[in-house]
This record gives C-alpha cells, structure tokens and sequence, in this order.
C-alpha cells in the first residue's frame, strides 16, 4: 500500500451527546457560559466603539437580563453586545469549538487586550443543551444597515436560521427548558446559579421574572426611571394609650388618648427595581492603597458568608511574570469545632472557574479563604479546572512566598498583632515548614514559641533569654551557635508593605531572594574550615548541646511547672498535635538544640547533691517493693532527693518513646487494629528521698500498708502525667477511701 495523507473526520451528531453529557460535570454551568459569552459581546462592543467603529446610542447602558418564565418553562438571557449577522450566526454558532472571540483577537490584535475576552475554546455555547430541549437565538449586529436574525435547534445536528424581528443590537437567546431541567425557570434558583457563577462578572446582571414584579415606595424615593403603576395615599395611623396600671388613658372629655404612630404619607406602587447581581469591580482588582480595612472585611462577610472576623488578609497584585490579583484571608478557626478546610475561590477575568484548586494553593495553606483571579491559568476545555501546567506551579510557589512575607513582615513591623494571631495561625505554619522547604527557609527566624510566663519569642529569643537568666543545667547556645539567618531578622521595617499593599505583602521579596544567596555563599565558606581550626589548626570545639524544655498540657504537667518554676526554670508551651513532628524538624536544622518535654527528666536544678552510694542503696531498697505492688516488672524506680520536700513521687517518660507513640498513634487514626502500647515510652518512677512518706517506706518496707502506700504514690505521679485508664481508676479511686479510712480509725 503506498503511503498518503488525510484528515480526520468528526461527525457532529456524534460531538453533540459528548459535550452534553461529559464536558461539564455541573448543569448549572451553562449560565456561566452563556452569561461570559455576553460579556464578551459586549467587551468587543466597547472595544469597537474606541476604535470609532461604532457610536452608542443615547441612554446606552451594557447589562446582561435574565428572565425566568415557570409558566412557559422557558429562560432568556438578554445582552447589548455587538449581536451577529447571519454570516457570522453560521460562521460562530454552527461551527462547533470555533472560537468568536479567537477571531476577534486575531482580527485586532494591535488594538485590543487578550485579558478582556473571556471565552477561547468556542464550546460553550452548545451547553445550554444539557438543560435545554430548543434554543433560540434573535440578535442584531452593530453593523449599520444589518438585518435582525432569528436561529433555531433542538439539539441535533440540524437547525433553521432566517430573519428576525429584534429591533435593538445585541442577542437574545431563549431556552425551552426540558422536563428535568424546569427548576432553571425558577427565579430563586436562577438567583442561586447567577451568585455562584456571575457575582463578580465585569457587567451588570439583572434577574427578573417574565411576569412583572412591583414594589411600593414612598414618593420622595421616587427616581425619574421609574415606571409608576399607581399612586397611594395613606391616613395617620393611631393607637391607645396606657397608664402604667394598664387602663387606658383618657382626655378631660372622657375620650380615649391616641397616640399617632405613623404620620400621613404619599406612596407610590412601582415596577420592582432590578439590582444587578454582579459586583463589576470587586475589590480584588483595585490596588491596596485603595482599600480600607472595613471594605476588607465587608467583602470577607459578603463572599463566604462568615461574620467573625478574619485575623488578617494577604492583597495579591502582580503584573509580571503573570497576571494575578487577589485577596487570601486567614479566616478565625476554632480548631475544636470547625473544619479547617478553607475555601479559595479561583476567577478567570472576574468569571468563576472552581473552588479549592489544590494546585493553585499549597496544600499546608487550605485552611484559608479568599479570591485569586488570573487570566492565564491554563483551563481545561469545560473552563471548570486546570490543566496539569508548570505555569501552575509557580503560582503556587508565588502565592507562598507571599503568604511568608506578610507573616514576616507582620512579626518585624506589627509583633504585638502577631503575638496575637500565634495560637491560631502556628499549626498550619508549622506544617508549611514541614511540607515545603523554602517556606521552612522564610518563616524559620519568625517561629515563636510561648514561655510558662505567657511570653511569646522566638527560638533564639528564647535560648538567650535562659542563658542570660542562668539557663538551665544543660547549658544555652547564643546566637551565633544556632543555625538562624541574621541578617533576615535584621531587615529594615521599611520593608513590609513597600508596593502598597498589606504590611508583609511584597515585604522582603529582592531581601529573601539576596538571603537565599548569602545562605548558601555562607554555608560554603564555612565547609572550608569545618574539619579544623583556621588559625591553630586545631579541631574546634564541638557547640554545647542546648535542651529547651516544653509543656503540652498545663494542667496534666502542672506539678512539674510548679518544679521549674520554683527554681527559676522555663519552658515553651507546644499544645498543639503537630509540634511532635515540628520540634524534631527544628532539632534537623539545628544540631545543638535538643528538646525534651517537661515529664521527660528530673532537671538537675532540682535535685540537691547527694551520695550516690546512698541512692543508690535506697533505690534498690524500694525498686522491688513498687515493682511488686504495681505489677510492673519493667519499670524503672530511682529515689533522688528533690529540693521541694512536698512532692513525694514523679513519673519521667523517655522523650524518645514518648515521641514514637506519639507518632503511631497519629499515624493509626484512632485505629482499633493498632496496639499503641507495644510503643509505650519507658517509664521512670522518680522517688523523692526528702518526703516523709518517702522516708516511712525507707524505714518500714515491710509495713502491712507498704503496698498500698506504693500504688498509692505511683498512681498519684501517673496522674500529674496522664489521665489514668478506667480500672485504674477504679483502683485508685478504692484505695483512697481505704486510707481515708485509715486515717479516721486513728
């Protein structure tokens, strides 16, 4: 067979049913399309009249009408765009996936921009099919001497187009809705369908029902638009008034006192007013400077519908290297009760595309809200999603970096607000700096963390803070022993908002990027010495290991608070599930700083020196006697002496146990198939040898109540450490009246 070429051959009955039932997964969406292809004829209609191509007429106003009629079952979309002739109804129309507005751009490419059309792909016009059983078009194109055009299809590959009887230019469609499709001739739905799709489309959008709608106003409200219907007089109103006993009160006749409660007034009955549905320039597309913080917050109210106020919002407005606007709210969360899934609502040129695009907003971000719209996102055929595009990708990498920079910004220039947002913001964070490297690099400096005095600092803060109080037994590192960027702390205030947006938003864009650079200049340098000494030749000193110590229940480590506090001790407060994961993702970055929670270890300034040989040999004493009377053959028992005399037994987890089954047990789910105690930490019981109930064991290990004494004290340092399990309790519970009983034999 000799080899030639072909073209593929599409049939049209064919490509109807496909684009009816698969390009769109939602129905509604057609008046998205039809609504974005009147925006369009009208946005060519003003591109026109700049040109001098045409000339308005007088009383001209762009709008887009929507008209539901439930008692013909029809729906008509009604727009004063440029219309079409009927070359260009069988050239557009007809002529499936060929794009209007394309040819509209290619025709005046040098005289018009590309970000003002809407439509490209030229399929969404066939929509209307999945709801409609016929269609019709009547329009009149803006050409002067044109002929109105009426065209017609029920959906299959046929249709009828001849002269029409539209007097005005522009195009209206009107859809015979099908039987399952009536609830499109519904006002209210169509209202509904309009405010998901349309509320920001950069025309007016009026609904209003084929049968007229009136309202009554008072005549001083009446405007010279208006279409009075009738005109209404109304009498004073009055009622009776009344003592305080409840009788009513009366004049010197006898009559009873009339209070008037609404004057005489002059109203008038009017057709209903139309309120267009579209907000034509919302506030994502007007510079920051313009914007007040109460504006801000209105559109927060208005767009989802949430009536506490977000904690701060991020104004995107960028021009190169893509055009993106928008605003990202960091909305108030109670993390108890709500979900912290977000909303980010994506526009492509004020058109509503999709929510929570995943691609578009890093993942660790999804508990935010907001609006970005861009005119170069790369959409699929259906405008409903993206297409997998590495121009995604760095949108996402930019709507990062600025989310970093507004928090930076806000903690070098606004660190009381910021202290303020901490408890809410820091898990999803903290998650950032997980999930994603370079956001972990722009917000490492700017972590905070509280102390057991309610302050908030940062890591370094705080390890100068210890040392300069004495630090704790462990020692403290300094700043230059810790792995943070200086210079990134040290960037001049002026920074923050410097392109007049939200203070952080643009803050240390060229400083981060200089960072970045003097990071990695700075880590080779340091590579050349690590191996010795520049000057001796000498090996240098290995830094001090620096334990920080963190709580992450006050109530439950109370008694340990209590120890630190009363020789001059701190801590940091990580309440949060994610903190597990983030303190050994500090301790990667930072070698020399080691965390250890509170319950974790006897701090050494709270011990007092003592022979060794004698705990030793009370240790030994006692180790086989709580063994035994707690059934815990695995449990470690170490008798110290303790400064604070009151406290008679502390339960120690080992940090790194803890931290695995803390792991586990985020990782099973609440999983009934896991075991969670095959990963139980080591438990050390810490005895105080200063107690006197201590001491009464000491001297009496073979007393009658010996054992209940131990389950007694090993009991009460569980509970300063965890809540105990049910038969436990139960124990406990029982053992406590027997000693209360004890106590009252005595």
């Amino acid at each position: 067979m000799t080899t030639r070429t072909g073209s593929l051959s599409i049939n049209s009955e064919n490509m109807l049913p496909i684009i009816k039932k698969w390009l769109y997964s939602d129905h509604d969406i057609f008046a998205r399309e039809v609504v974005a292809n009147g925006c369009d004829a009208i946005s060519k209609l003003h591109k026109l009249e700049i040109m001098g191509e045409y000339t308005y007429p007088e009383g001209h106003k762009d709008s887009i009408t929507v008209i539901t009629d439930p008692e013909s079952k029809t729906l008509k979309f009604i727009d004063t765009g440029l219309g079409m002739t009927a070359e260009e109804v069988e050239e557009y129309i007809t002529q499936i996936a060929f794009s209007g507005a394309t040819a509209f751009l290619e025709k005046y490419k040098d005289k018009t921009n590309k970000d003002d059309i809407i439509g490209h792909f030229g399929l969404g016009f066939y929509s209307v099919f999945m709801v409609a059983e016929n269609v019709e078009i009547d329009t009149l194109s803006y050409r002067e001497g044109a002929t109105p055009v009426h065209w017609e299809c029920d959906g299959s590959s046929e249709y009828q187009i001849g002269d029409g009887t539209r007097t005005e230019v522009g195009t209206e469609i009107t859809l015979h809705l099908g039987e399952d499709s009536i609830e499109f001739a519904n006002k209210y739905r169509m209202q509904e369908v309009l405010e998901k799709y349309c509320s920001f489309m950069p025309v007016e959008i009026y609904l209003k029902n084929a049968q007229q709608e009136y309202e009554t106003i008072d005549e001083s409200d009446l405007r010279d638009t208006d279409v009075v219907v009738e005109r209404i007089h109304e009498d004073a109103k009055y009622q009776d008034e009344y003592d305080e006993k409840g009788y009513a009160k009366l004049d010197e006749n006898g009559n009873i006192i009339k209070k008037e409660i609404s004057p005489a007034r002059d109203r008038v009955k009017i057709n209903r007013r139309l309120v267009s549905i579209s907000d034509i320039h919302p506030l994502w597309t007007k510079h920051p400077n313009e914007c007040t913080d109460e504006e801000y917050r209105a559109f927060y109210r208005k767009v989802f519908n949430d009536y506490r106020e977000p904690l701060f919002w991020i104004h995107l407005n960028m021009d190169y290297p893509f055009n993106l606007k928008g605003i990202i709210y960091f909305p108030k969360i109670n993390t108890e009760y709500d979900s912290i899934e977000g909303t980010i609502k994506l526009y492509n040129n004020q058109v509503f595309i999709a929510d929570n695009i995943k691609e578009v907003i890093p993942e660790y971000m999804m508990l935010l809200k907001g609006v970005i719209d861009c005119p170069d996102f790369p959409l699929n055929v259906s405008r409903s999603a993206l297409q997998n595009d590495g121009f995604v990708k760095k949108i996402s990498d930019y709507i990062s970096k600025k989310i970093a920079d507004k928090l930076s910004g806000m903690c070098k220039t606004d660190r009381g607000n910021y202290e303020k947002y901490w408890d809410d913001i820091s898990p999803f964070i903290k998650y950032g700096c997980l999930k994603d490297e370079k956001f972990n690099e722009r917000m490492k400096d700017f972590m905070l963390y509280k102390d057991l005095e309610g302050k908030y600092l940062t890591l370094q803060e705080y390890l100068d803070k210890v040392a300069d109080e004495g630090g704790h037994a462990d020692s403290a590192v300094k700043s230059e022993e810790l792995d943070i960027d200086e210079e990134t702390t040290a960037e001049a205030k002026a920074d923050a908002g410097a392109d007049g947006s939200e203070p952080g938003e643009g803050a240390g864009d060229a400083a981060a990027a200089e960072a970045d650079g003097d990071s990695a200049e700075s880590v080779a340098g340091d590579s050349e010495t690590a191996g010795e000494d520049s000057d001796t030749g000498e090996a240098p000193e290995e830094p001090k290991q620096t334990t920080v110590y963190y709580v992450t229940d006050e109530v439950q480590q109370s008694q340990y608070i209590k120890m630190f506090r009363d020789q001059g001790l701190d801590a940091v407060i990580l309440r949060h599930n994610i903190d597990s994961a983030y303190i050994s993702h500090v301790e990667r970055d930072n070698e020399n700083v080691h965390f250890v929670r509170i319950d974790a270890d006897v701090n050494g300034s709270v011990r007092e020196e003592a022979s060794e040989e004698e705990l030793k040999a009370d240790t030994e004493k006692l180790g086989e006697l709580f063994k035994k009377a707690v059934g815990k053959d695995k449990l470690t028992v170490k008798v110290e002496k303790l400064k604070d005399e009151s406290i008679s037994s502390v339960l120690t987890l080992s940090e790194e146990g803890r931290r695995m089954q803390d792991m586990m047990r985020m990782y099973s789910s609440g999983s009934s198939d896991m075991d969670l105690s095959m990963f139980a930490p080591d438990e050390t019981l810490v005895l105080n040898a200063n107690n006197e109930l201590v001491r009464y064991l000491l001297d009496n290990p073979a007393s009658e109540h010996a054992e209940t004494f131990c389950s007694q004290l090993y009991d009460l340092a569980a509970l300063s450490n965890r809540p105990l399990k049910a038969e436990d309790m139960t124990k406990f519970l029982q053992r406590s009246n027997e000693i209360m009983l004890l106590l009252s034999k005595k």
